[in-house]
This record gives C-alpha cells, structure tokens and sequence, in this order.
C-alpha cells in the first residue's frame, strides 16, 4: 500500500482524532497531569536545591565548628529535605504511572470495541474488498500503536513541556543568557526533528501493508490447514509466508536505518546546550558573577532538560507510526455501510418475496451477475433453484435479507393480502429475523454446541434444542456427543464432520423461526436419505405451525428438487426455466442436461 505525500501529511489529522477520545476520562486525565506537573517540578526543584546545598558546603555552611564540635544540623537538614523530596516523588510518580497504564488500557479497549462494532456494520463487500489480515491488523498492531503514542505522546509532551518551562525559567534565574542559548537550540533540533516526521509516516505506511500481508497468510495457513495438508502445499505456503515476512523485515529495516541517520545530527545540536552552560557558566564564576553551587544546580538541571528533549527523537518515532496506524484505523471507521436500515415494519402474516427487473454486481466495479432479472415466490411456497456454477443463485438468496444490495430493480417481500414492501424501506433487523439465509459455508463459534444453537433463540430451552435437532436429522447426533448440548465444538467446529456442521446449522436456522427460510446448497454434505429427512421435517413444522413457511432451496441433487413446489433455473444472468420438475423435463434440454438426465 503507498501513499502520496500530500496524503502522508494530512494523516496527523487521524491521530488527533484518536487524542479527542481522552474526553471520555475527564477527571482521570486532570490528576495523572497534575500528579505529573508535580513530579517534574519536585524534580527541578531538587536539582536547584543540590546547586544551594553545595553553594553552602562551599561557604563553610552546611557545617559548623562550634564550642561543642562540628555541628551537622545544617547538613542534616539538606540530606533530609532531599529524601523526603525524592520519596514524595517516587511515590506520586508510581501513582501516575499507574493512572497512566489505566487509562492507556481504555484508550485501547475503547479503540478495539469501536472497530470490532464497526466491522460488523460494515457490508459483505467491504470485507470481499478487505481481507481478515487487514482487519485483524487494525484492531492488534496499529490499535497498540495508537495507543503507545497517545500515552507516551502526551505524557512525554507534557512533562517535557512542564521540564522545558520551569528549566529554563530556572536557568534565567541564574542568569538570562544561560537559559535562551540552550532554548534555542533545543527548538533547533526539534524543527530538524520534526521535518522527518512525513518521511517516517509513509516508511511506516508501507511496513502496515507488508505486516497485512503477513497476518493475512497467518489467517489462511490457520483456517485452510485441512486444504494446504491435502494438498500438500506445505512448502509453497512457507515459502509465500517466508517472502511476505522478508518484505516486512525490509521496509522496517529501511525505517530503522532512515532513522539512525536522521536522529543523531538534531540530538547533538540539542546536546550543545550542556557544553554551552556549562562553558559560560564556567565563565560566570570566574567573573563573579555565579556561585559555584548555582553552576552545579545549572549544570543539572540542563542535564535533566536535553535528556527530555533528546527523547522526542523517540517519540517522534513513535508519533510517525501512530499516524499512520491512525489513518489506517480511521479508514475503517469512516467507512460508511452501503446498506442502511429503513424505518417501515414488516408485513404482518406469512411472507412471500418477488423480485422486478433486479440487476446486481457484486462489487459494484464489474459485470452483473444478474441482470433484468423477476421472480416471485409465493408465500408458503417452497421453491427449488438451480443453476450452472457461477450462474448467481448465492448472490440471488442474498438479496432477500439485504446481506447485499440490488444496484436496480426492487426486491419486496410481503404478499397480495397484506401488501408487498421494498426490503430497503423495511426495518433491517426485523428483516433479518424473519428472512432467515443458511449459506453452505456452516459457521460455528468456538463454544458449546447448545451456545451455537441460541445464537438465534437465547431463551430456548434444551428441550427446544433437541427439538430443532430431531428436525434437522441430527437428534442422534447428542448420542455420539461426550457431553451432549454441552460439547465444545472447537474452533469453527472442526471437531465435527461437514454432514453435522450442516445439521446443527439448519438447526440453529429453525430456531430463529422466519417466515422466510433459504437454503443456499445447506445440505450439500449430507447424503441423499438424511437431506430429504431433513426437508420432510421442515414440511411437517410448517403444517404444525399452522402458518406457511416459504422456502427458496438452492441444491443440485434430485431428491431435493423433487420435494419441492416448483424449479426455478438461472442462466447467463436471468431465470431459463421455470416450473415443475416433470414439466421442465420434458420441455427444457437445458434443464436436462443440468440435471444430467
């Protein structure tokens, strides 16, 4: 991924943004800063009262030859002043760091949940445009980044800020020139600084797209262990993860080494400070005009100030990446969904659905899969679609529930009685409720078996559960399970075969309960018996219901076909055929040949 420069610039904007989300913790944010105002100047102030303390050890003060002896009071009174400075110190200082850690872990908790939510607003062809390594990168890497820099950014800002003001302050005291020579040479270097901030960003830009690519291939060598082992890809998807980890290591390398040569030279013009304090302080004390003791409180207190400022190199780094895993953060979360909720209910009643003159490309940049295409399904009806490979039944089954968008034409559902509504108008969770898609990639979530069923009906009893497993033919499966509805199915449930994944998810679909039921290819891993077990079930609810479920069942296998009310054949974008099975036999060759007949 690269950028132009007029876009690397305009990327600090981002991490502004991320800096806005300190609001949420007003009062947190007021005490970490004062407890930091108050550590820093308990640190200059000790390093001032050092230079007094030697000023008086040098003028025979801190102690005292008296008629009894020597007299410590005065020496003791100092050692005890600075240790009871520096133990308050310490400990406000462990209480910032601690409010610091705090907050840092909200900022990134908050950062987290915002792109976690905003992932599953987003539509199917945003993440058909985006792969899981892209997403999975902004949440860990650049989320962790933003978070470093926002802790780090401030609170180094603001102590350096707090060091800068009262050191020089300090220095001026002691005598003005003192202080305005180190001043500005510390702004020297940091100008020189700042203006490699652009060139880090697109540095670190281009290390986020070789990192994608990293954790991309991670993904997939995780989730297609099965495929890569049958095939025995082994070595191949090594050899790409080893070349996308070397692109990696390159860019970073690149990165540290602009780095190494652009710190150094504003580091040691920020360092000339010192030798200038402590050359013209040296200076003042032989004229006079400067007491030792102040010339060493001087030359600790500019110690303390270019070590701060030498850190923004640091930070500055730190600051670059920030912005530019800012900018990829906020990309995400500028996005805007193409499918927005409407406002109108549903149609009460059983639904039907119909489509008129609906063209779709999926991605919105290519050739439509279906085009001009009308269908109507009557509610109660179960209707069979099949199709060629390719031919657009998935992209079809998907436009009931808006998991995608018509780009013409309109998709209604309803019927004649109650009214036919255009699903865009319609409220979309209610919607999704009630149209109920299975595809044939069967999901399950790392958990229990009885958690994956509640996924659409959270108060279901276990009876209700075994129940809806009888009716997807898979009420034998409890029998082989260890621990019955409480079996961890593993992650996507690999620890069942593809047949009983199927099952569980047509299941799971039954609970939900819609009016309107799609089955794209869901069955296609069982065999022909447990399938039309399965469809013959599903019939039966719906007769003990006493409402009409509509089905739209995508599947190539007779069996299946022939259990419904009517087939519906897609080609080259539009419906060849229509009718039932006998019929179409007998009067389509295209169909024929479909079925191998």
């Amino acid at each position: 991924m690269t950028t132009s420069a007029p876009e690397t610039v305009a990327s600090g904007a981002p991490l502004l943004r991320c800096l806005a989300i300190y609001r949420r913790m007003p009062v947190r944010f007021v005490l970490t800063a004062t407890m930091l105002f108050g550590v820093n100047l308990a640190l200059i102030a000790q390093q001032g009262l050092v230079g007094r303390a030697v000023h008086e050890a040098g003028v025979g003060k801190l102690v005292v030859a008296g008629p009894a002896g020597l007299d410590y009071d005065r020496a003791w009174f100092w050692v005890a002043l600075l240790l009871g400075l520096s133990a308050a110190r310490a400990i406000v200082q462990y209480g910032a760091g601690l409010m610091s850690l705090w907050i840092g872990q909200e900022l990134l908790t908050h950062l987290r949940e915002r792109i976690m939510i905003q992932v599953q607003r987003l539509d199917l062809t945003y993440h058909w445009r985006h792969g899981v390594g892209e997403m999975v990168t902004r949440m860990t890497r650049d989320a962790d980044k933003v978070r470093d820099a926002l802790i780090n950014f401030w609170r180094q800002m603001f102590e350096t800020g707090v060091v800068v003001l009262i050191s020089v302050a300090l220095l001026c005291w002691y005598s003005p020139w003192l202080g305005v020579v180190p001043l500005a040479l510390m702004l020297t270097g940091i100008a020189m600084l700042a203006a490699q901030a652009d060139a880090l960003v697109l540095l670190d830009r281009k290390i986020g797209a070789a990192y994608d690519a990293v954790t991309q291939d991670l993904s997939e060598g995780v989730h297609g262990v099965r495929v890569i082992k049958a095939f025995g890809l082994q070595d191949a998807r090594i050899a790409r993860f080893d070349a996308h980890i070397a692109t990696f290591r390159r860019e970073t390398r690149k990165a540290i080494a602009h780095a190494a040569r652009s710190v150094p030279l504003p580091q040691a013009v920020i360092a000339l400070g010192h030798a200038w304090v402590l050359g013209y302080g040296a200076w003042l004390v032989g004229h006079g005009r400067l007491d030792l003791g102040a010339l060493v409180g001087a030359l600790l207190v500019v110690n303390t100030l270019v070590l701060r400022i030498e850190g923004i190199g640091a930070l500055l780094q730190i600051v670059a990446d920030a912005r530019a895993s800012a900018a990829r953060i906020w990309e995400v979360l500028d996005a805007q969904p193409e499918i927005v909720s409407g406002a109108r209910p549903l149609p009460s009643g059983p639904l039907g659905c119909r489509l008129e003159g609906v063209s779709v490309a999926p991605l919105g940049d290519g050739a439509a899969v279906l085009h001009n295409l009308s269908l109507r399904i009557e509610p109660g009806e179960i209707v069979a679609l099949v199709g060629a490979t390719g031919s657009g039944k998935s992209i079809l089954t998907a436009l009931f529930p808006r998991l995608i968008e018509a780009g013409a034409g309109a998709v209604q559902v309803g019927s004649d009685g109650a009214g036919w509504r255009d699903v865009r108008e319609l409220d979309l969770s209610e919607l999704r409720r009630r149209v109920h898609v299975l595809p044939q990639e069967c999901f399950l979530f790392s958990d229990t078996l009885a958690a994956n069923l509640r996924v659409t009906a959270p108060h279901a009893s276990d009876a209700e559960l075994e129940a809806a497993l009888d009716q997807a033919a898979a009420g034998e499966l409890l029998e082989r399970l260890p621990d019955g509805l409480q079996t961890k199915v593993g992650d996507r449930g690999i620890t069942l075969s593809g047949g009983q994944r199927q099952r569980l998810c047509l299941a799971r679909a039954l609970l939900a309960d819609a009016d309107l039921l799609v089955l794209d290819d869901a069955t296609s891993a069982l065999d022909a018996a447990t399938e039309r077990r399965a469809i013959d079930n599903i019939r039966r609810r719906r007769d003990i219901a006493g409402r009409p479920v509509t089905m739209l069942i995508v599947s190539s296998r007779l069996p299946t076909i022939l259990a419904a009310d009517r087939v519906v054949m897609l080609a080259d974008g539009g419906i060849a055929a229509q009718g039932a099975h006998a019929e179409l036999i007998a009067a389509s060759p295209a169909y024929r040949a479909l079925m191998g007949l």
